[in-house]
């Protein structure tokens, strides 16, 4: 069971979860709906494994239609749900409820479309990340953003939580790549916002269910902008004393005019742990190690590789490393992408920080975490999108050893604090989730916190979509505002109204 605080279960709903079940089976079959304890186990957390809940019931839907006839039964009988992709979130955004129903999306795994001459794809949202560029790369195509994950993670969990990658740097996350979408709401209704096209009309109703967490709708088809591979890519290792020396290097590069296909930094313990993992290549008598890759025109790229070795020179780095082949670049991000497995090899737990903070504060911050990881005692090793100031610091800890957990917990929201407090936010690419939750007052004010709420009573009023997310209290949807008609009446029905 988690020790968060979730939004109490309904005894009603509980004591019918048979009578669900069946109404659930009726709707995708009997062999797409878990309701054994046995069966329900492995859906009992996602990514962020520290806490964890087993769900009512899992329903398994396969194309849009079954989707409408979940969520229709489910709000007309005031049954929460809980929308989940491929279970890689790390913010506990998936995390079940005791009283909802699972709606898990991971049979929605077909390519729809390959449209070359609109440079777009559409698939559904359970294909996965990576699958995306392996369908059009022998026409020399991509899908930019890559979450280290990209091998497992869904792009329908992509667009909840608005995930970036080590490329996001010079070609967007996830907001600024995908061109339209298909949802079901919670009553059922399918809307398609966007398209193939540029730009929609009207307000940019696509940005906002980027990002949205599960909160607003389901989303069951996904088109994304595809990209040309560019002519060269090469990238360069530059090792340093101290994560400061290095942090100093990524502003520089940026502030020279310099935007880099990908800027990726890794401290000792993260490059001691990827080395022994990969075998990359990486220098073990560094401090800090930043990966910078340069794409373009040949002529381009070999210009820049020669400026940002300039820079890192200048930035006291003791080694510097160009690739000299694609199996050698290839070899350098290999590393950087197996960074978070490679920790688990040296901690039997660890704790997954997700915080931004504006590129000029990286060292002070870094020194920050340093004193703090002293304070609590716990090792932290940290890989982070150094361009965009996205830190992802992996604070390990042994959940069997009685404290620990709560140590990393009070050590992670303290980095989390620490973003915000040299303004930076909260969250770069994981979502807010149940991680976050509680901390949003340090961002929000009350009344930024209950005009986002608004938000979400406009698709949700009942509150039924992913509820006990995001939002540290949860207002029902008559004390934000929301206009409450009874028996055909409106108040003050006398006021004129616009």
């Amino acid at each position: 069971m988690t020790r968060l605080a979730m939004p109490k279960a309904d005894e009603g709903v509980l004591a019918r979860r048979g009578e669900i079940a069946e109404a659930l089976r009726a709707i995708v079959g009997t062999e797409w709906v878990v309701d054994h304890p046995d069966g329900l186990r492995p859906f009992e957390s996602d990514g962020l494994t520290a806490y964890r809940q087993t769900p009512l019931v899992v329903a398994l839907p396969e194309n849009t239609a079954e989707v409408q006839a979940i969520l229709r039964y489910c709000s007309g009988s005031g049954i929460r749900v809980v929308p989940r992709g491929s279970g890689t979130s790390l913010s506990g955004g998936s995390l079940p409820l005791a009283d909802a129903v699972l709606l898990v999306m991971s049979r929605f795994n077909r390519i729809l479309e390959i449209d070359f001459e609109n440079r777009a794809v559409t698939v559904q949202p359970g294909v996965t990340n990576l699958n995306i560029t392996n369908a059009v790369a022998d026409r020399g195509f991509y899908y930019a953003p890559d979450p280290s994950s990209q091998i497992a993670c869904s792009i329908g969990g992509n667009v909840a939580e608005n995930s970036g990658g080590v490329h996001c740097l010079k070609y967007g996350i996830t907001t600024n790549n995908i061109l339209g979408l298909e949802m079901v709401l919670v009553d059922g209704e399918v809307i398609r916002l966007g398209g193939k096209h540029l730009d929609a009309e009207g307000y940019d109703l696509l940005a906002l269910m980027t990002g949205s967490e599960g909160l607003l709708g389901v989303v069951t088809e996904v088109t994304v902008r595809i990209l040309q591979a560019p002519e060269t890519a090469r990238a360069v290792l530059l090792g340093f004393p101290s994560s400061e020396d290095g942090g100093q290097c990524v502003a520089e590069i940026i502030a020279a005019g310099i935007i880099p296909g990908g800027m990726e930094m890794m401290d000792r313990p993260a490059i001691h742990a990827a080395e022994d993992y990969v075998r990359a290549g990486y220098p073990r008598d560094v401090e800090a190690l930043l990966i910078v890759e340069l794409d373009g025109p040949k002529g381009e790229v070999d210009f820049l590789l020669d400026r940002v070795e300039q820079i890192g020179r200048a930035n006291r780095a003791s080694y510097v490393r160009v690739s000299q082949s694609e199996t050698e670049r290839q070899l350098f991000w290999a590393g950087r992408k197996a960074a978070f497995p490679a920790v688990g090899r040296i901690s039997p737990d660890y704790y997954c920080m997700d915080g931004t903070i504006p590129r000029k504060a990286l060292p002070a911050v870094l020194h920050r975490m340093r004193e703090l990881s002293g304070q609590y005692g716990l090792l932290v090793a940290n890989v982070f999108h150094a361009g965009d100031g996205n830190l992802h610091p992996l604070i390990c800890y042994d959940a069997n050893k009685p404290g620990e957990l709560e140590a990393a917990e009070a050590f992670g929201a303290d980095i989390l604090r620490l973003c915000v407090e040299v303004g930076g936010v909260l969250t770069g690419e994981h979502g807010v989730g149940v991680e976050k939750r509680d901390l949003m007052p340090a961002m929000f004010s009350e009344t930024d916190l209950m005009q986002q709420q608004r938000v979400k009573c406009a698709f949700d009023p009942d509150q039924l979509l992913n509820p006990g997310k995001v939002f540290p209290v949860l207002h029902r949807c008559a004390e934000l505002g929301r206009m409450h008609v009874h028996r055909g009446q409106m108040p003050f029905p006398d006021l004129p109204r616009f």
